[in-house]
């Protein structure tokens, strides 16, 4: 069986749970809490972050575009998570970085940061209480990302075109943290809702709405499919 050295509510992590479960790979999740890395995860990744994956006897595959490449091209079988013509798959690329990109450093990681991190982090290096300056800005801007996520499910199957595809699974990873700190105002947002109703819905997302984060519980309707 293969293994992926994971945190819980870390986007990057999040979408590969849900690429393997659409693939169709069986892993064991290794927990790794980010604000305290331990010294074997320098050992497989010099970077000291997450994702992981391990299969097996092969080299470890470290980073979130590099595990997801690596399954799109051995596990692609069964489904094609970046499929179509060459330019519908540049497409996928493309939102792909949008979220994990953009998004990560507009909205997740300042949210991730105050809202989690910093709890667990020693006064000394930046624990305490969040800096709601930085965390304002952050739904400022899941606003604006929001209506984004609205203006391509009005008018595609799915966020990227026809298919599902990596870059719902992107996009999903990273809502789906947010709203376990019950922030995304889903209410004025119907179209980005009803898409996101359908992601909750696969049978790949189930895992992901038993997760729970100790001194941090979810939001109430986090893991309600009619929310």
């Amino acid at each position: 069986m293969s293994s992926l050295i994971h945190f819980t509510l870390d986007p990057f992590s999040r979408r590969l749970r849900l690429a393997c479960a659409e693939y169709g790979v069986v892993v064991e999740l290794i927990e790794e809490d980010p604000w305290n890395p331990s010294a074997a995860i320098y050992e497989i990744n010099p970077a000291g972050t997450v994702p992981i994956f391990l299969a097996g006897a092969d080299a470890p595959i470290c980073g979130v575009e590099a595990i997801g490449e690596f399954l799109e091209e051995t596990r692609s079988a069964r489904i094609s998570l970046i499929p179509g013509t060459s330019f519908e798959r540049a497409e996928v690329r493309r939102l792909v970085s949008w979220f994990d990109g953009k998004f990560y450093a507009e909205v997740s990681e300042p949210m991730i940061t105050e809202k989690l991190i910093r709890r667990f982090l020693p006064r000394a290096n930046g624990g305490g209480g969040p800096d709601t300056a930085r965390v304002r800005q952050a739904m400022s801007n899941l606003r604006e990302h929001l209506d984004y996520v609205s203006y391509l499910a009005d008018r595609r199957a799915w966020l990227a075109g026809e298919q599902l595809s990596m870059a719902d699974l992107a996009a999903a990873a990273h809502l789906s943290v947010i709203d376990y700190f019950d922030d995304v105002p889903w209410f004025r947002y119907p179209v980005a809702k009803s898409w996101y109703q359908r992601m909750k819905s696969r049978p790949s997302f189930r895992p992901l709405l038993s997760d729970s984060i100790r001194g941090v519980a979810p939001g109430a309707h986090y893991a309600d499919l009619d929310f």
